[in-house]
């Protein structure tokens, strides 16, 4: 399910919690809305509120974290990618062909991860990844000396490096392609604490147009802020998704 269709889910029950508020209001016997009953309600909704603000802050902590994690992921990849185009260099011109096929590399991990068209999602499968190859490259190679055998461990290290990177981040993106059945625990109760809250709000709340205006624009802001927390989970898919620039830097380097 997508960011957006859960954030419209979780606007449809907030909202509606404040209009059941609102309804049952106007059937509910007098004594059910005396001053002490308002207070106890009151004092429960403040406790809820506080509860269900302290859990939405650290999941949306969680998931910058989350995020902040791929994004260093992606600018340690390209200065891999940067400083294996060097060693490759050094090491002479026999490494021509490995130092082609990297920059080919870098182009088709730019194309699968972060296609032309945006709203598909990124192909993070590194099996049909040209790094495998290049790592074959690198240890076909035949230093004739102490310093190229000293290239080539470097260059093999950096090598392993991106492949072990791109599978990294491909069993990263399977695990957050299905949303987690603990994760969905945690929304439904979070879901349920801001709908009670919102219920509360609704039972005392006078039934005119700024009141349900202020009802419609907090409803939005929470469920703004579910739809942030589950597009940091997702780096690779949706609105907010991981800058390719850290790459494109890398493959402006190649060659030089």
């Amino acid at each position: 399910m997508s960011a957006m269709a859960i954030s419209w889910i979780v606007f449809a029950c907030v909202f509606g919690g404040a209009l059941l508020g609102m309804f049952l209001r106007a059937v509910l016997p007098d004594h059910h809305l005396s001053t002490d009953s308002k207070d106890i309600i009151k004092l429960g909704m403040g406790v809820i509120g506080t509860m269900a603000a302290i859990v939405l802050g650290l999941l949306i902590a969680a998931a910058q974290g989350s995020f902040r994690e791929q994004r260093s992921e992606i600018i340690q990849l390209s200065a891999n990618i940067i400083f294996l185009d060097r060693v490759l260099d050094n090491y002479g011109p026999e490494t021509k062909e490995a130092r082609d096929l990297l920059r080919s590399a870098v182009v088709q991990t730019l194309n699968q991860m972060w296609p032309e068209d945006s709203s598909q999602p990124a192909q993070l499968d590194p099996t049909a990844s040209k790094a495998e190859f290049l790592l074959d490259k690198i240890q076909a190679l035949s230093p004739q000396n102490e310093t190229q055998r000293s290239l080539q461990a470097q260059a093999q290290s950096l090598a392993f490096n991106l492949v072990q990177a791109r599978w990294l981040m491909f069993v990263q993106q399977q695990q957050v392609k299905s949303i987690p059945v603990p994760f969905l625990i945690v929304l439904a109760v979070l879901l349920f604490w801001f709908t009670t809250v919102f219920f509360g709000f609704g039972l005392f709340a006078p039934s005119n147009a700024t009141i349900i205006a202020i009802l419609v624009v907090s409803a939005l802001s929470i469920s703004g802020a579910i739809f942030l927390m589950v597009e940091l989970f997702q780096p690779f898919e949706g609105l907010l998704r991981i800058p390719s620039d850290p790459l494109r830097d890398a493959l402006a380097y190649l060659g030089r």
